[in-house]
């Protein structure tokens, strides 16, 4: 006679427990038990139970765990099992799951495997099974053409229970939504379509949202200083943009004669460029993009570019800007020694072409879409007991839920961004596609990028400052649990579970453009643990740089800048009311009124970009690993030196943020999402 103690835990989540039956089978290397029940009714957190079997299992290869209804369906969330044979030793199953219906659940030992490493059958039939059920879970589907696929699925009422949001979280997330509605509606903000009435009106309207300052003072009154414009291309929501300049495009003919007054003295447009301290932006991706109307208003947009220049004392500045990829006589190129609202509206176009390429490609595509197709891969062709599944599900969390709500509601026809922006659906849809067939891995992979973009040396960057600590902790990280799981490169070669997971990848997320230079298949360890590292790394931090927000600190409390960016038309427009201006000096503080967006069309953006930077309930943080995929002793030590790390660069970060007058929070670990959730 062979006794085995059983051990089964219940997650720590809104209606975890079950009324239902619970029984269990121990599978091991020399039989089976026979089907045990746990429990009549599974109520506590944690069930204890004794499994007499005739004869020793030898090890415990797999577990089945059977629900089945007394009266009525009452799902159960599983955390895990543990099985303690009669020898004393542990066998730990991670399941993390909810269990549902009367279809009984396999779950194998929870020591991570690649398939070459399993030895027997039957865990090779199970790993078979869990992937062609996750197959038909989860199919692939294409939005729009041209864009990166995406899962399957109508509305978030056809998701799987374990990638929907918690309860809590959905309820929060509701009623956030609901009371920033009723508020701007009791306001009398959503009905009025016309211009503001005043600059001051706008700060005054936005001053305090959700019991909140977040028009701190500092940018209510830098809003239009050229150096805090400088200082959105490094710190802002979009920092991915500005390039060195070395040599002026024949399409932006800046002269000396135009700059030389901002450059300082003893210097010239060329001495600048040799030295690295003049800096391009260039929309050229918005070029021709159909625009739309707004309440039967027609809307406009500009394909700018933007000149910038480091001073001595390391501010950067904007020095000149032209509105279209097109010089000539109606595309003047506007400078600092302008009338002011023609350099304002100037720069105020830069903004709204900022909006679109941040909102469209570095935030929507970037992050979101590529998260979501690196979330699909992973499920449909990596079963639990792989290494790389484990490392990155947590970094999945929520993924296709915010995703799946966002194709319903935001970026579908009708939805609310094209009722907020000045470009069409078509050219919404345009502007990713043309992003798409421009990203590169090299873009992905901030070492890579930061290099490629000549920024290295800028200073005053705290996203690439902050960026680069958290990219060498997560490669760290990543190189630690790849050494432990990979013994060569042969054994990457050879994972056929990896190598599908990756060429999917290529072909569903990037369309199988082979010159983005994404990988579709993983020839060593090296390479395995970049692309590990650039998953990680735009699932969590580089999600929070271009979504969440930077908190300032003020004599009013805590203020989110980002909201601030977001929600002051002045500062971050989502659509323009009159077309760029072909010549200068006929512009006033009215006329650019005119041309932001209406009362009501801020109001929309800003009650939808303030749930999007919200924290809600049920957030887990970079490093936060509750969900105990990994049972070995080496990788979950490697989980203690990665989070110690990453509150080392939280301290300094908050050392930093003491020294600056504008703080930057983005990347502080403390703040960064685990999973692109929001």
């Amino acid at each position: 006679m062979a006794t085995y103690e059983v051990q089964v835990a219940t997650g720590d989540v809104f209606q975890a427990r079950t009324t239902n039956s619970i029984s269990i089978t121990l599978v091991g290397t020399e039989g089976e038990s026979a089907k045990t029940k746990l429990s009549h009714k599974l109520l506590t957190n944690c069930v204890k139970a004794k499994i007499h079997c005739e004869h020793d299992l030898g090890p415990i290869l797999l577990i089945r765990l059977y629900k089945e209804r007394i009266l009525f369906e009452d799902a159960w969330f599983c955390n895990d099992v543990c099985v303690t044979s009669p020898q004393g030793k542990a066998y730990h199953f991670p399941c993390y799951q909810w269990v549902e219906d009367e279809i009984p659940l396999q779950l194998r030992e929870g020591t991570g495997k690649t398939l070459s490493d399993d030895e027997y059958d039957i865990l090779k039939q199970h790993r078979q099974y869990e992937l062609e059920e996750r197959r038909a879970a989860f199919r692939w589907k294409s939005f729009a053409e041209g864009w990166p696929l995406c899962l399957d699925v109508d509305s978030i009422e056809d998701l799987t229970s374990d990638t929907k949001f918690s309860y809590i979280r959905a309820k929060d997330f509701h009623g956030t939504r609901t009371f920033q509605i009723l508020r701007m509606a009791f306001m009398g903000f959503l009905n009025n379509h016309c211009s503001w009435k005043s600059l001051e009106t706008m700060e005054k309207i936005f001053s305090k949202l959700k019991g909140r300052n977040i028009v701190p003072e500092y940018v209510a009154s830098h809003w239009s200083k050229d150096t805090f414009f400088g200082y959105q291309f490094l710190n802002g929501n979009n920092p991915v943009v500005i390039q060195k300049c070395m040599e002026l495009p024949d399409k932006f003919p800046v002269t000396q004669e135009m700059v030389a007054s901002f450059l300082g003295a003893d210097t010239n447009l060329r001495k600048e460029m040799q030295e690295g301290h003049i800096f391009i932006a260039d929309y050229e991706i918005l070029e021709g993009i159909p625009t739309g109307t707004i309440h039967g208003q027609q809307q406009y947009s500009a394909a700018p570019l933007c000149l910038l220049h480091q001073d001595s004392a390391g501010l950067l500045r904007p020095i000149a800007i032209q509105l279209s990829q097109t010089p000539g006589p109606k595309s003047p190129i506007f400078l600092p020694s302008d009338n002011e609202w023609d350099w304002i509206l100037a720069k105020t176009w830069v903004r709204n072409a900022e909006f679109y390429i941040h909102q469209i490609i570095t935030h929507l595509l970037k992050t979101h879409l590529f998260g979501e197709v690196f979330a699909i891969s992973t499920l449909r062709h990596l079963p639990m007991c792989h290494p790389v599944f484990k490392l990155l599900i947590p970094h999945f969390r929520f993924t296709l839920h915010i995703n799946t709500l966002a194709r319903s509601v935001l970026i579908n026809p009708g939805g609310t961004i094209e009722k907020g922006v000045g470009a069409s659906y078509e050219g919404l849809m345009m502007i990713l596609k043309r992003g798409l067939e421009k990203v590169t891995y090299m873009s992905l992979c901030l070492p890579d990028d930061i290099q490629a973009r000549g920024v290295s040396s800028i200073p005053n960057y705290y996203y690439r400052d902050d960026g680069m600590k958290l990219w060498t902790a997560m490669a760290s990280f990543v190189s630690g649990i790849i050494d432990f799981y990979y013994a060569s490169d042969d054994s990457v070669q050879r994972d056929a579970e990896l190598q599908a997971w990756v060429k999917e990848i290529f072909m569903n997320g990037f369309l199988g453009r082979q010159s983005s230079g994404i990988p579709s298949s993983l020839w060593n360890i090296t390479e395995l643990k970049k692309f590990l590292t650039m998953i990680i790394f735009t699932c969590s931090a580089q999600h929070a740089a271009v979504n969440t927000g930077q908190e300032l600190g003020g004599e009013q409390g805590i203020v989110t800048l980002w909201a601030a960016e977001a929600h002051i038309s002045f500062f971050y427009p989502s659509s323009m009311r009159e077309p760029p201006p072909e010549v200068k000096g006929r512009y006033s503080l009215q006329l650019f009124l005119d041309t932001i967006p209406t009362v009501a069309t801020t109001a929309k953006n800003a009650t939808s970009l303030l749930l999007l930077s919200s924290t809600l309930a049920d957030t887990r943080f970079l490093g936060q690993y509750p969900e105990e995929h990994f049972t070995e002793l080496e990788p979950k030590q490697l989980i203690r030196v990665f989070q110690g790390r990453l509150q080392e660069i939280t301290e300094e970060i908050e050392e930093r943020n003491k020294l600056v007058e504008l703080a930057y929070n983005y990347l502080n670990p403390k703040q960064i999402e685990n999973s692109i959730s929001i």
